[in-house]
């Protein structure tokens, strides 16, 4: 499979501008940080409600969702994917919990791939299909179960970012009894959560079925690389914008597995 040519332009900034031209058409700046304000609350305070959809209800919380969080997690997946040299030979990422399909495409324009996105979000499913569209990725996405999901036809990769963690334990049950025959398929796996542990209470038994079938499990934090309209969003609503970090599990499927 062909990787993205070495010098081409990075889509990233032009993404991130015309994220803030389509966010920014009838919110301003201050119902935004408003948002990112109740997002974090949620995400930090009230756990029990993300599940029950109530990250995206409201459009101050979706904007601030696409404005900030989209931008933090292309990123950190483009770094983590780049660390783990999983940049080729990639025919589709499957993205489940895509959001703004943000993970999936930070992993497809390393390796030249499409993505097919899965979120029970409508927004969150339009909001996909306009980031490909943007930074002209070939896929879809569509609404449904995460957790149903199939394994994609190899080559290809499985993504979830910040999304197993809002998902019911029985989801959770039976995504990764679903992901524990992707190394023999030859499908990659990459799950991105954040680096705080107390609400992850399912990390260890998901760490030790990665390691069991040869996976991985990492930290990473990387120095200040949010774009500065990003930043200052951050930096308006308390967040430490700063640094980019998570914890992340990976399995290489059956045809990485070589020497590194």
């Amino acid at each position: 499979m062909p990787e993205r040519a070495p010098e081409a332009a990075d889509p990233f900034p032009a993404w991130v501008d015309a994220l803030q031209r389509r966010h920014r058409q009838t919110l301003t700046f201050a119902e935004v940080r408003k948002g990112l304000q109740a997002l974090s609350s949620l995400y930090v305070e009230r756990r029990q409600k993300v599940t029950g959809g109530a990250a995206l209800e409201g459009a101050g919380k979706r904007a601030a969702f696409a404005l900030y969080y989209g931008p933090a997690h292309f990123l950190l997946v483009r770094a983590i994917v780049r660390a783990l040299g999983a940049t080729s030979g990639l025919r589709t990422v499957l993205d489940l919990g895509c959001g703004t399909g943000a993970a999936g495409a930070a992993w497809a324009l390393e390796t030249c791939a499409a993505v097919d996105g899965i979120d029970r979000s409508g927004w969150a499913v339009e909001e996909t299909r306009w980031t490909l569209a943007r930074l002209r990725l070939r896929g879809t996405a569509k609404k449904g179960d995460a957790a149903a999901a199939t394994l994609p036809v190899p080559p290809s990769a499985i993504v979830s970012a910040f999304a197993v963690n809002e998902l019911d334990a029985d989801a959770r049950t039976r995504l990764l009894s679903t992901l524990r025959g992707a190394p023999a398929r030859g499908v990659r796996v990459l799950i991105v959560e954040p680096l705080a542990r107390r609400a992850l209470t399912w990390w260890d038994q998901w760490a030790a079925a990665f390691a069991a079938a040869g996976g991985r499990q990492d930290e990473w934090r990387l120095g200040p690389e949010l774009p500065e309209s990003v930043a200052e969003l951050g930096r308006a609503a308390g967040l430490d914008a700063r640094t980019l970090g998570g914890r992340s599990l990976f399995e290489p499927g059956k045809e990485d597995d070589r020497p590194r």
